[in-house]
């Protein structure tokens, strides 16, 4: 699949399965492609007046270019939205940004959202918290691990409880030592 940047936005927007192969295929050529005429489209999606453009143009952002090279202008997009919007949807794909992101700087905004009443949303924090909480990990993103893993929701509570235990490895590498984990 390939073609211009509209085009294969149109493709994306075209399949209403936000799980849909097609929409993937496409979101994963453009975040290939990496470059500004992408980020500027995607930056825009953000700005959109559906949850379907929004949605699009966060997950396009979040993992944005081998190198992620658009990082420091996505972040601040994402932290926006993270405080200003009010679908579940759009929050869940900013929270799953982030943890592609591995940016620490979305630490208060994921923490902010952790106590979301929407349980997609919590899952969504319990993925990010772990990859946003540093290394030696925050104590206020722990916290709000340890609250996500007594979760009412099954799904968001074995995803912390996986998030806790994902940070204690890596505390314990570093303790003795060793280098960054390998992405």
């Amino acid at each position: 699949m390939g073609g211009p940047v509209e085009e294969l936005i149109q493709i994306a927007l075209a399949d209403g399965d936000p799980d849909g192969a097609v929409r993937w295929q496409a979101i994963a050529v453009l975040q290939e492609r990496g470059d500004l005429e992408t980020f500027t489209l995607a930056r825009r999606l953000c700005a959109g007046n559906t949850t379907a453009e929004r949605v699009l143009g966060v997950d396009i952002l979040g993992e944005l270019g081998r190198d992620r090279p658009f990082a420091d202008k996505t972040l601040p997009i994402l932290r926006y939205l993270a405080a200003s919007e009010l679908d579940p949807r759009v929050l869940y794909s900013v929270l799953i940004a982030f943890g592609h992101l591995r940016d620490a700087r979305a630490l208060p905004s994921v923490i902010e959202l952790a106590s979301h009443p929407e349980h997609s949303v919590r899952y969504g924090a319990a993925y990010a918290l772990p990859n946003v909480m540093g290394n030696p990990p925050d104590p206020a993103g722990l916290t709000a691990l340890r609250l996500l893993a007594s979760d009412p929701d099954d799904d968001v509570a074995d995803w912390a409880t996986l998030g806790i235990s994902l940070v204690g490895h890596l505390g314990s590498s570093s303790s003795e030592g060793a280098g960054p984990r390998p992405v």
